[in-house]
């Protein structure tokens, strides 16, 4: 898989757990102050992870809005913190 790849494939990971926790990614830019780095860390930190087909499938298997993002996800506290903030 190439990096450029790989990376898309994360960024969409990020955009799809934060909208499985109800997050509004530009909402939480204006409202919660999510910078563009700050965005850019949680798409590396995702890369890093060694379970994205567990996060797929976890993904998958979501109906609606929910309250915990899965203990595998390197970006937990950080959707933990922007849902707690009201940014979606």
């Amino acid at each position: 898989m190439t990096s450029t790849h790989r990376l898309k494939r994360h960024a969409a990971l990020v955009d799809d757990m934060a909208e499985a926790r109800g997050i509004d990614l530009q909402d939480a830019s204006l409202r919660a102050g999510l910078t563009p780095d700050d965005l850019a860390d949680m798409v590396h930190r995702c890369a890093g992870c060694t379970q994205p087909d567990s996060c797929e499938s976890w993904l998958a298997s979501q109906v609606g809005a929910v309250s915990e993002t899965p203990e595998f996800c390197r970006n937990a506290k950080v959707f933990d913190t922007l849902a707690r903030l009201g940014s979606g």
